[in-house]
Order: C-alpha cells, then structure tokens, then sequence
C-alpha cells in the first residue's frame, strides 16, 4: 500500500481532533445542535490553519445519515465517502482552475436538482478570491436565495479580493494562525501514535518554522522524518530547516552584553561555515531579544517557547531595559536592509557593530567606565494638566574665555543673546525666553509653553555654560514654563516687524504718488505685498 503522508493522514475527522480555531468551532457546534444553519458560509484565513477542513466535517455533520448535529458519526456511508473525497452531494471546486464565468454558469446548472444520496447539496468552492467578476455576478442571485437543500462553503486566503455583495450574503468566519505551542502539542501527539523518536527542541523548530501553519508542520515532519533517517532530532532538524544553533545566538548575545566586537566577529565566522540563513540569524537574534523584554517585564517566561528561562534570566538580569530595546530595534532595521548589503555576512557584521556604537544613557554605566552613550534618555511624562521643567542645570566646566568676562548687571536680553555664542537651537532657546531675574547663582528665564519643544537639559545646559563664559562664573538657569511678564527677543523682533510693516504702509497710503494714482485708476493698495526697507536699503535707493 503506498504511503500516506502525514498532513493527509492526520486531518481532522470531527470538531473535536481540530486543533485551535475555538471561536469558529463554537459557533458552528451551536449553530449545528440549535438548528440555525445558515445557506452560506466564508472561512477566511492563512494556508494550512484549517478552512477545508472545517468545511468538509461541516458537510459531514449537515449530512450524517444519523442526523443534522455537531458530532457525524464517521462511520455511515454519507461520512466515509466524504473522508474518501467521492461524496456526490459535495460538490468541491478550485476557483483558481475554474474562474471562467462559464465554469461557474455549468455548476449553478445544477443547483436547482435535489441531493442525489444526501440531505444537503454542499458546494464547497476553495480559493473563491479568484473568480472573476463575471463569476461572482452569476454567483450572486444564487448565493443570496439558494434552494432550501443548497449549502454554500466558501474558502479563501485573501477576503479582501471578495465583492462587498458576496461578503454580505454569507457567514464570515476568520481563522487564526496556529500558535508554535499549540503546533508542537500537535506534532508530539502525532510522533507518539507513528511511534517515530523526537526531541522536544527539534518539534520546536519545527513548529516556528511553519509559521502558524499546521499543514506546513506536517509536511516539515515529514521531511524530518526522511532526513533525520527515521527520527526527529534537533541538530539534523535544524541543518535541514537552515536555522542557527541556538547556542551561536546565545552566544552573540553574551558577547553584545560584554561589548566584545573581536569575539562578535570571530563567532560570525564560525557560523559562516555552516552555510547559514543570516536573515534567520537576525531573526532569530530579535526573537531572544524580544522574550528577554518581556521576561523583564512579567518576570515569567512563556510555557509554549522553547528558550530556557534559566538563560533568559540571566541575561535579563544582566541587559538594561534600554539596551534591549535598542538591541532589538537595529536587529530589526538590520533585517529589513539585509538586501541591501554587500553580502548577508558583512550585513550582519555591520549589523551588530551599530548595536555597539550605540548604547543608551545609563547612570551606572557612566560610574563603570564605560564607552560614551549615544541616544539621551527622555524625561519621564508628566500626569495631564501639569506643566514639567527641568530642574536647575550645572554648566559644564567654563572654557577658557577668549575675551574679558563682563561683570554682572542686569541684562538687556535682546542684546545679551548675541555676545553669548550660542548656534543652532540653543540659540533659538535663549531667544524664546525671557529674562526674569537671578538668585544666588541661578539665573530664572521665562518661556511660553508653546516653545516648550526647544526646551531640552542639553541646550540648558549649553545657555547655562554661555551665561558662565561670559561673565566669569559659575550660573545656572533655571527656565519657567508658562506665559512671561517680560517680551521675549522673538516677541520683541516679530512686534518691531509688525510696526515697520504698519510704519510703511502708512508711509504708502499718504504719498502723493499712490493717492493720484487711486483718484486716476481706482487703484488699490494692496498691504501684504508692502515690503518695509531696512535703513541700508533705503540708503541705497536714495
């Protein structure tokens, strides 16, 4: 007798050897024991989660000989010519072979006959996406008012390709991808009834690589079975699927925790040997990573994962949260620009080089020595309704002033900013606060909390170092969120420019060049092209 694989031999045969899918099960099951069936059913989802399946037993259970219910018998013979694919009341047709209108025309022919041996005529169209618009026109009357002995299942992998008009004449049902746990229980089950020796780990491999696919599953271990010579291991297992030995991820992680890049590219090397998936690598690597996070988070690990939680709380105890996260982050961005590398091993490299360049801000790391961060931490947010400011900043140590530093007095601000030296947006900061007053050696600015985004403890920092430099001491700033009694240098040039605007316009409508001119013409004035001349220009013109 000739072999029967695995995915076949192992389907479902009732509800109940269907693994997941709960939601859909039980809603069908009650639909079933209630007597509330309706004409037309669409079973969405992912391959291999089930949707055949499901539609088959349902045609199972609408015609057992032993009656309309949740649980067909199996062994009548309306259920084992169903199980054997030659029941002639189910009619199963590929849309994608047959998505010609006139295919579809030739099957609703026949709809109008009653069942031949059974009580339900049960059309079961798989892939029904890709009919084409014809098709489902001619589908449509028929869909919508069937005969009372006419049952619609409808599949499809993709329901958004499906008219609005098709989807509002049938139950949609949405299947979910199959979690790795809920697959490897399943293949363990399977081995134990074959009798074929496994390892636990290699199910596990197996399990993620189909992608929360059952039948993808099945057929790996089947594939497994040959390669491995009749068992599952997990080295053989893992050569076959092209996966990375964990031990090597582990081992990368280690030496990221150490920021040890010698020992990072030797490690590279030896996995280069293996002829390895490098996008599985950073997969793999943004996984660990991922239930390091979450391990930091719950202080648990997942039952269903096939880490070992002794490692994940080691490294969880040892990684920042930062540090993860960022780790994560570029091996993600790593992954997404693999292609664009040179080749997948110096995308790796450079991969894991960036996540040693840059390192999040950490007080203990500061105290240990080591290497200079590179992203700054934000602030914690604030509850609604609270307006957060910075503490009071200690300037950096005073470079060495290159003029005189001027004694103190209470400044001009306006004309203060200029002598300062500032660039860039600690610039744009100083001229967006007003000056208050000082204390002691805290110098308080006022700032409008709709300027609050320039405010940042860098550019504090880098005023209070200038307002240092300049007068020869050490100052702190201290700058107030809220509406300042005191114009700000912004505030003070936008109002000038406002007056010289208003100044120039003024100037225009009292000349008497542009008043014979609107007496002549009807001309008008138009005052946002008036353009006032700075001192120079009009220098110049005279």
């Amino acid at each position: 007798m000739s072999y029967l694989v695995l995915a076949r031999k192992w389907r479902p045969k009732n509800f109940t050897d269907t693994v997941g899918q709960e939601h859909v099960l039980r809603a069908l099951i009650n639909a079933l024991e209630s007597g509330r069936l309706h004409h037309a059913y669409l079973f969405a989802g992912t391959r291999g989660v089930g949707k055949t399946t499901i539609a088959r037993i349902l045609a199972k259970a609408l015609n057992c000989e032993s009656g309309v219910g949740a649980e067909p018998c199996g062994t009548c013979t309306a259920c084992r010519e169903i199980d054997e694919g030659r029941f002639v009341d189910l009619i199963e047709v590929d849309a994608a072979s047959k998505t010609k209108v006139d295919d579809t025309r030739e099957l609703l022919d026949n709809v109008q006959y009653a069942p031949a041996r059974g009580r339900f005529k049960v059309y079961l169209i798989d892939e029904v996406h890709m009919l084409s618009k014809s098709s489902f026109n001619a589908l449509l009357k028929t869909l919508e008012e069937p005969p009372p002995h006419v049952k619609f299942l409808l599949a499809t992998t993709d329901p958004q390709k499906l008219p609005v008009t098709v989807l509002s004449r049938c139950l949609q049902f949405n299947l979910k991808r199959l979690s790795p746990g809920l697959i490897r229980g399943r293949l363990e089950q399977i081995c134990e009834a074959e009798s074929v020796e496994f390892e636990a780990p290699a199910l596990a491999l197996i399990a993620r690589a189909a992608d929360g696919s059952l039948r993808d599953a099945l057929s790996l271990l089947d594939q497994a079975i040959a390669f491995c010579g009749g068992g599952v291991l997990e080295d053989p297992v893992g050569v076959m699927l092209g996966t990375i030995d964990r031990d090597h991820v582990s081992r990368i992680l280690q030496l990221l925790a150490d920021g040890d890049a010698a020992g990072l590219m030797a490690t590279i090397a030896e996995v280069d040997e293996q002829f390895p998936d490098y996008a599985r690598l950073l997969d793999d690597l943004a996984r660990y990573l991922q239930r390091i996070a979450v391990y930091q988070v719950v202080g648990a690990a997942d039952l269903n994962d096939e880490l070992d939680e002794d490692e994940l709380s080691n490294f969880a105890s040892r990684l920042d949260p930062e540090d993860v996260q960022l780790f994560y982050q570029i091996a993600v961005l790593g992954r997404r620009d693999l292609y664009l590398a040179p080749d997948p091993r110096s995308g790796v490299e450079m991969t894991l080089l960036r996540i040693l360049a840059f390192r999040p801000e950490s007080p203990d790391r500061e105290r240990s020595g080591a290497p200079p961060t590179a992203t700054p931490r934000k602030p914690a947010p604030t509850p609604a309704g609270k307006v957060s400011k910075p503490s009071p900043v200690a300037p950096r140590a005073p470079a060495a002033p290159s003029v005189s530093p001027a004694q103190w007095s209470e400044p001009d601000w306006s004309s203060l900013i200029p002598s300062l030296g500032l660039r860039g947006l600690n610039q744009q900061l100083a001229s967006n606060c007003a000056y208050l007053r000082r204390e002691g050696d805290t110098v308080f600015l006022g700032l409008d909390s709709r300027s609050e985004s320039y405010l940042t403890r860098e550019r504090q920092a880098a005023l209070a170092e200038a307002l240092s430099r300049h007068f020869g001491e050490d100052l702190k700033v201290d700058v107030q969120l809220g509406e300042a009694e005191r114009e700000t240098p912004v505030q003070e040039a936008q109002r000038k420019e406002v007056e010289r605007h208003a100044e120039a316009r003024a100037g225009l409508e009292s000349d008497p060049n542009v008043k014979a001119l609107k007496d002549m013409f009807g001309a008008e004035l138009v005052p946002e092209s008036v353009e006032p001349l700075d001192g120079d220009s009009a220098q110049n013109q005279e």
